[in-house]
Protein backbone atom coordinates (compact mmCIF):
# COMPACT_ATOMS: atom_id res chain seq x y z
CA UNK A 1 0.00 0.00 0.00
CA UNK A 2 0.69 3.52 -0.43
CA UNK A 3 -0.23 7.06 0.65
CA UNK A 4 -0.97 10.12 -1.12
CA UNK A 5 -2.30 13.30 0.28
CA UNK A 6 -4.39 16.19 -1.10
CA UNK A 7 -4.85 18.56 0.65
CA UNK A 8 -5.06 17.52 4.41
CA UNK A 9 -6.62 14.30 3.14
CA UNK A 10 -4.46 11.30 3.36
CA UNK A 11 -5.61 8.26 1.39
CA UNK A 12 -4.15 4.85 1.69
CA UNK A 13 -4.04 2.97 -2.44
CA UNK A 14 -2.77 0.51 -3.60
CA UNK A 15 0.72 -0.47 -4.94
CA UNK A 16 0.17 -3.24 -7.69
CA UNK A 17 3.40 -4.71 -8.72
CA UNK A 18 2.27 -6.12 -12.29
CA UNK A 19 4.79 -9.01 -12.05
CA UNK A 20 2.25 -10.44 -9.16
CA UNK A 21 -0.84 -9.55 -11.42
CA UNK A 22 -2.46 -12.68 -13.78
CA UNK A 23 -3.80 -11.10 -17.13
CA UNK A 24 -7.51 -12.10 -18.11
CA UNK A 25 -10.32 -11.13 -20.54
CA UNK A 26 -13.04 -12.68 -18.81
CA UNK A 27 -14.97 -11.34 -15.47
CA UNK A 28 -15.47 -15.34 -14.29
CA UNK A 29 -17.06 -14.74 -10.66
CA UNK A 30 -14.47 -12.29 -9.57
CA UNK A 31 -11.55 -10.93 -9.87
CA UNK A 32 -8.52 -11.22 -7.60
CA UNK A 33 -4.91 -9.85 -8.33
CA UNK A 34 -5.81 -9.73 -11.99
CA UNK A 35 -4.21 -7.30 -14.74
CA UNK A 36 -7.46 -6.39 -17.73
CA UNK A 37 -5.85 -4.12 -20.10
CA UNK A 38 -8.98 -3.13 -23.43
CA UNK A 39 -11.82 -5.34 -22.24
CA UNK A 40 -15.43 -4.71 -23.31
CA UNK A 41 -17.65 -5.25 -21.12
CA UNK A 42 -20.04 -2.38 -22.47
CA UNK A 43 -24.02 -3.37 -21.06
CA UNK A 44 -22.97 -6.36 -18.54
CA UNK A 45 -24.89 -6.95 -15.52
CA UNK A 46 -23.00 -7.42 -12.19
CA UNK A 47 -24.75 -8.30 -8.86
CA UNK A 48 -22.48 -8.61 -5.92
CA UNK A 49 -19.61 -8.33 -7.89
CA UNK A 50 -15.86 -8.12 -6.03
CA UNK A 51 -12.74 -7.28 -7.89
CA UNK A 52 -9.77 -7.15 -5.36
CA UNK A 53 -5.84 -5.78 -5.84
CA UNK A 54 -6.87 -5.60 -9.13
CA UNK A 55 -5.76 -3.08 -12.50
CA UNK A 56 -8.08 -2.61 -15.36
CA UNK A 57 -6.87 0.15 -17.86
CA UNK A 58 -8.72 1.07 -21.30
CA UNK A 59 -11.80 -0.84 -20.23
CA UNK A 60 -15.67 -0.72 -21.49
CA UNK A 61 -18.00 -1.09 -18.78
CA UNK A 62 -20.36 1.65 -20.18
CA UNK A 63 -24.21 1.23 -19.75
CA UNK A 64 -23.03 -1.62 -17.69
CA UNK A 65 -25.02 -2.24 -13.97
CA UNK A 66 -23.69 -2.90 -11.39
CA UNK A 67 -25.73 -3.73 -7.45
CA UNK A 68 -23.64 -4.43 -4.91
CA UNK A 69 -20.17 -5.91 -4.34
CA UNK A 70 -17.10 -3.82 -5.10
CA UNK A 71 -14.02 -2.49 -6.02
CA UNK A 72 -11.16 -3.43 -3.52
CA UNK A 73 -7.51 -2.11 -3.79
CA UNK A 74 -7.53 -1.86 -7.41
CA UNK A 75 -6.17 0.94 -9.79
CA UNK A 76 -8.43 1.77 -12.43
CA UNK A 77 -7.07 3.97 -15.75
CA UNK A 78 -8.61 5.32 -18.73
CA UNK A 79 -12.36 2.86 -18.01
CA UNK A 80 -15.53 3.87 -19.21
CA UNK A 81 -18.52 4.16 -16.91
CA UNK A 82 -20.05 6.07 -18.92
CA UNK A 83 -24.12 5.77 -18.72
CA UNK A 84 -23.31 2.87 -16.07
CA UNK A 85 -25.69 2.29 -12.67
CA UNK A 86 -23.77 1.59 -9.66
CA UNK A 87 -26.32 0.41 -7.03
CA UNK A 88 -25.05 -0.41 -3.03
CA UNK A 89 -21.45 -0.76 -3.60
CA UNK A 90 -18.05 -0.24 -1.72
CA UNK A 91 -15.39 1.25 -3.39
CA UNK A 92 -12.43 1.30 -1.04
CA UNK A 93 -8.53 1.88 -1.47
CA UNK A 94 -8.95 2.49 -5.35
CA UNK A 95 -7.39 5.27 -7.56
CA UNK A 96 -9.53 5.90 -10.25
CA UNK A 97 -7.44 7.97 -13.42
CA UNK A 98 -8.73 9.42 -16.25
CA UNK A 99 -11.60 8.03 -16.79
CA UNK A 100 -15.64 8.24 -17.73
CA UNK A 101 -18.28 8.49 -16.11
CA UNK A 102 -20.25 10.25 -17.96
CA UNK A 103 -24.27 10.25 -16.80
CA UNK A 104 -23.68 7.48 -14.77
CA UNK A 105 -26.01 6.80 -11.51
CA UNK A 106 -24.21 5.95 -8.35
CA UNK A 107 -26.57 5.38 -5.41
CA UNK A 108 -25.74 4.61 -1.98
CA UNK A 109 -22.77 3.90 -3.21
CA UNK A 110 -20.06 3.92 -0.02
CA UNK A 111 -16.14 5.46 -0.28
CA UNK A 112 -13.32 4.43 1.39
CA UNK A 113 -9.83 5.47 0.80
CA UNK A 114 -10.93 6.56 -2.47
CA UNK A 115 -8.69 9.18 -5.11
CA UNK A 116 -11.12 10.18 -8.43
CA UNK A 117 -8.05 12.27 -10.60
CA UNK A 118 -8.63 13.69 -13.57
CA UNK A 119 -12.07 11.98 -14.30
CA UNK A 120 -15.27 12.99 -15.79
CA UNK A 121 -18.69 12.78 -13.94
CA UNK A 122 -20.39 15.71 -16.32
CA UNK A 123 -24.08 14.26 -16.06
CA UNK A 124 -23.41 12.04 -13.35
CA UNK A 125 -25.98 11.76 -10.76
CA UNK A 126 -25.08 11.04 -7.05
CA UNK A 127 -27.63 9.46 -4.27
CA UNK A 128 -26.97 8.74 -1.03
CA UNK A 129 -22.84 8.21 -1.89
CA UNK A 130 -21.57 8.79 1.86
CA UNK A 131 -17.65 8.73 2.28
CA UNK A 132 -16.28 6.25 5.19
CA UNK A 133 -13.15 7.70 4.77
CA UNK A 134 -10.97 9.58 3.28
CA UNK A 135 -11.91 10.68 -0.48
CA UNK A 136 -10.11 13.06 -2.86
CA UNK A 137 -11.44 14.40 -6.83
CA UNK A 138 -8.51 16.18 -8.44
CA UNK A 139 -9.14 17.93 -11.54
CA UNK A 140 -12.17 16.08 -12.32
CA UNK A 141 -15.29 17.41 -14.24
CA UNK A 142 -18.28 17.51 -12.33
CA UNK A 143 -20.32 19.77 -14.62
CA UNK A 144 -24.21 19.53 -14.92
CA UNK A 145 -24.33 16.65 -12.27
CA UNK A 146 -27.09 16.33 -9.46
CA UNK A 147 -25.94 15.46 -5.76
CA UNK A 148 -28.66 14.10 -3.98
CA UNK A 149 -28.29 13.76 0.06
CA UNK A 150 -25.05 12.58 0.08
CA UNK A 151 -23.30 12.61 2.98
CA UNK A 152 -19.53 13.14 2.20
CA UNK A 153 -17.96 15.17 5.03
CA UNK A 154 -14.32 15.86 4.52
CA UNK A 155 -13.40 15.29 1.22
CA UNK A 156 -11.32 17.19 -1.43
CA UNK A 157 -12.83 18.67 -4.29
CA UNK A 158 -9.38 20.02 -5.81
CA UNK A 159 -9.06 22.10 -9.06
CA UNK A 160 -12.89 20.74 -10.45
CA UNK A 161 -14.87 21.60 -11.98
CA UNK A 162 -18.13 22.51 -10.75
CA UNK A 163 -20.15 24.52 -13.23
CA UNK A 164 -23.87 23.65 -13.51
CA UNK A 165 -23.45 21.09 -10.74
CA UNK A 166 -26.60 20.83 -8.29
CA UNK A 167 -26.18 20.21 -4.61
CA UNK A 168 -29.57 19.18 -2.78
CA UNK A 169 -29.28 18.09 0.93
CA UNK A 170 -25.63 17.26 0.83
CA UNK A 171 -23.30 17.20 3.54
CA UNK A 172 -19.71 18.57 2.68
CA UNK A 173 -19.16 19.91 6.73
CA UNK A 174 -14.94 20.41 6.54
CA UNK A 175 -14.23 19.28 2.94
CA UNK A 176 -11.75 21.37 0.60
CA UNK A 177 -13.17 23.14 -2.37
CA UNK A 178 -10.24 25.16 -2.99
CA UNK A 179 -9.15 25.79 -6.30
CA UNK A 180 -12.54 24.31 -8.15
CA UNK A 181 -14.68 26.68 -10.29
CA UNK A 182 -17.40 27.47 -8.35
CA UNK A 183 -19.39 29.70 -11.25
CA UNK A 184 -22.64 28.18 -12.10
CA UNK A 185 -22.76 26.21 -9.18
CA UNK A 186 -26.31 25.62 -8.07
CA UNK A 187 -27.31 25.00 -4.17
CA UNK A 188 -28.76 26.26 -1.13
CA UNK A 189 -26.07 27.97 1.25
CA UNK A 190 -26.29 25.65 4.07
CA UNK A 191 -24.94 22.81 1.86
CA UNK A 192 -21.64 24.69 1.83
CA UNK A 193 -21.34 25.22 5.56
CA UNK A 194 -17.90 24.37 6.73
CA UNK A 195 -16.38 24.05 3.85
CA UNK A 196 -12.93 25.63 2.89
CA UNK A 197 -12.21 27.71 0.10
CA UNK A 198 -9.52 30.21 -1.38
CA UNK A 199 -9.96 33.61 -1.31
CA UNK A 200 -9.86 34.15 -4.83
CA UNK A 201 -13.39 31.86 -5.28
CA UNK A 202 -15.15 34.71 -2.84
CA UNK A 203 -16.54 36.30 -6.15
CA UNK A 204 -18.26 33.29 -7.13
CA UNK A 205 -19.35 32.35 -3.28
CA UNK A 206 -20.72 36.00 -3.37
CA UNK A 207 -22.62 35.22 -6.39
CA UNK A 208 -24.48 32.11 -5.04
CA UNK A 209 -25.78 34.08 -1.53
CA UNK A 210 -26.85 37.33 -3.64
CA UNK A 211 -29.15 34.28 -5.11
CA UNK A 212 -30.23 31.99 -2.60
CA UNK A 213 -31.10 35.49 -0.56
CA UNK A 214 -32.98 36.89 -3.59
CA UNK A 215 -30.97 40.14 -2.90
CA UNK A 216 -31.15 43.22 -5.14
CA UNK A 217 -27.72 44.88 -5.86
CA UNK A 218 -28.13 48.42 -6.89
CA UNK A 219 -25.27 50.92 -8.49
CA UNK A 220 -27.26 54.08 -7.19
Amino acid sequence: MRTTTVGDVRILLPDLDPDDLDRVTELADGLTEASVDGASWRGVQLEDYRIRGSRITGGDLSESTWEAGGLYGCEITRTDFSGATLVGMTIERCAITGSRFTGTRLTDVRLKDALFDDCRFDYATFQRVTAAGSVAFTDCTLTHGTWSTCRLPGIALRSCDLADLELNSCQLAGSDLRGSRLHGLRTPLDNLSGVTLAEGQLPDLTRLAVDALGLTVRTD
